[in-house]
């Protein structure tokens, strides 16, 4: 029998075992995230898809459903701290909007408009991080990246090919290429793994794709990423 807890003042069903972000998502409620994507396993990297249960911070993709919850989701405190995470993650790397390859299909970009965020706040940090353009396929700019983990765990459990991981410490940490000299054109990635296709921003991209489509004509041109999820 399923059980309910409630988000934003309305009743939400959900199973034992399901998450909060997985009950909130098959009742249609959005709940702003990065990192989580369904069918993969939810490590709360990003932070952004943070709520309030009964007054105290969790993060909703790893936080099992409970009887008895109550949860902010979209509350002005909730996104006010979520907006902080995304203003935090657009200074920590180098991302550039307006001529970005990724511009309008972009996950960060789109919550950032989600949020309305209008500015940065925080001072840039300009990390020096390499671009690898030594595949003839794809594409790897670490400036984009928001160490989410999804190309990890894509190229590890869907595609069979364990050819990422992060390593570092801190503001160092970085993906890194399973390959002897870290570069893309040592490996067997292609334009039709699932790393490629999971990545959220423009970190990994399939160089015949770039400025495929004019603006106007992007994803989140035509749908905001709030409603976008649930579109048949």
């Amino acid at each position: 029998m399923n059980k309910q807890i409630i988000i934003d003042g309305e009743v939400v069903t959900y199973r034992p075992g399901q998450t909060l972000i997985q009950a909130a998502r098959e009742s249609g409620i959005y709940i702003p995230h990065l990192c989580y994507q369904p069918g993969y396993h939810a490590i709360g990297s990003c932070r952004v898809c943070m709520v309030k249960v009964n007054g105290r911070w969790a993060s909703a993709c790893t936080t099992l459903a409970a009887e008895g919850q109550v949860i902010d989701n979209r509350t002005l405190e909730v996104d006010a701290h979520r907006k902080q995470i995304v203003q935090m993650l657009f200074v920590e790397g180098n991302h550039y909007c307006p001529y970005c390859e990724k511009s309008g299909e972009c996950d960060l970009q789109a919550t950032a408009y989600e949020l309305n965020m209008q500015e940065d706040h925080f001072q840039h940090l300009y990390p020096h991080r390499s671009l690898d353009t030594s595949h003839a396929e794809v594409w790897l700019d670490r400036d984009r990246c928001i160490l989410c983990g999804l190309c990890v765990q894509a190229s590890a459990e869907q595609d069979n090919k364990h050819l990422f991981t992060l390593g570092g410490r801190g503001t160092a940490t970085q993906l890194l290429v399973n390959s002897s000299s870290g570069q893309l054109g040592e490996t067997n990635i292609s334009a039709a793994d699932e790393a490629v296709a999971v990545c959220p921003v423009g970190a990994l991209m399939k160089k015949q794709s770039i400025y495929s489509r004019r603006s106007g004509e992007r994803t989140y041109d035509k749908t905001p990423i709030s409603k976008l999820e649930f579109k048949a």
